[in-house]
């Protein structure tokens, strides 16, 4: 019975050391959040690696995108997206993603539901459809949960009485201390409706419709008070983009300013508690190259 007993201890003991030993996995350790603003021209892409380890794609750029998306990917040693978010279907958001949905393991996909009739739009679904690829319909208020350590709140979608842009997917991203207002397209009338129902305020935003003067009141971006703000566009389109009013009103909120145009892709990186923004490109490099 003694010699039982103390055969009991050992054991026991033997596995408490193990236990000890062994890494916990129980436990999600946080990492860094980072979100990659692509430099598509005059469109939308935003790569968000989730502190996780997930992968997220918002949009995938005007036609064309879809071969800088992947090699971004490929640089990146990124193989799979986790979820796919397909903020509205005009051609500057959704132009590259047919290329990308062929090439890349998409493992699901949230759409805004907004229906369009063009070829684009014909083949990016096509390729859903040919992948198999689960898509839902993302809902106003809802909570996509794909990493513990982020809540990402969808605060505009589809409306039956909505435009494309109206019914964009726009998003509040928050890791810790740390927000993050992505407004794809969405207009001042949206605007109007987050001061309503939302707290919009957050270190960075990335700024509606490209700068456009259909978004970006005062009096959103007083309430957002952003402390970075993210342009996406094209030094050379036929908008205007970015209008001076939405760069006064940027400027008025002392808000410093990137974009696409000048500063190439962007890169923020976060700990929660603060953050980075990793520009790939000199922005004198414009002006170099002009004098070459």
């Amino acid at each position: 019975m003694c010699c039982h007993k103390r055969l009991i201890t050992i054991l026991l003991l033997f596995a408490y050391f193990i236990l000890l030993s062994l890494p916990v996995s129980a436990e999600v350790k946080p990492g860094l959040l980072k979100v990659h603003f692509l430099d598509v021209g005059q469109g939308d892409s935003i790569l968000m690696n989730t502190p996780s380890g997930k992968n997220i794609l918002i949009d995938g750029g005007p036609p064309g995108s879809g071969k800088k998306i992947i090699a971004y990917l490929k640089e990146k040693q990124i193989n799979r997206i986790d979820l796919l978010i397909t903020t509205h279907p005009d051609i500057d958001h959704i132009g590259g993603l047919p290329q990308v949905l062929k090439k890349v393991k998409v493992k699901q996909v949230v759409d805004s539901g907004k229906l369009h009739t063009t070829r684009t739009y014909a083949k990016y679904i096509q390729q859903i459809i040919k992948h198999d690829i689960p898509v839902r319909l993302a809902e106003k208020n809802e909570l996509l949960r794909i990493d513990p350590l982020l809540t990402i709140r969808i605060l505009n979608t589809y409306g039956t009485s909505k435009n494309n842009n109206q019914s964009s997917i726009a998003l509040k991203v928050t890791y810790d201390d740390i927000d993050l207002l992505l407004m794809s397209d969405v207009e001042m009338k949206q605007e109007k409706e987050f001061l309503k129902s939302y707290d919009v305020n957050a270190e960075i935003i990335k700024v509606a419709h490209h700068g456009s003067n259909t978004s970006s009141s005062l009096d959103f971006l007083k309430a957002v008070s952003p402390e970075t703000a993210i342009l996406t566009y094209s030094i050379e389109n036929d908008y205007g983009h970015p209008v001076d009013r939405v760069i006064r009103n940027l400027y008025k909120v002392k808000s410093d300013i990137y974009s696409t145009a000048v500063f190439g892709d962007l890169e923020i990186r976060s700990d929660g508690k603060s953050y980075l923004v990793l520009p790939s490109r000199d922005p004198l490099s414009n002006i170099r190259k002009e004098a070459g």
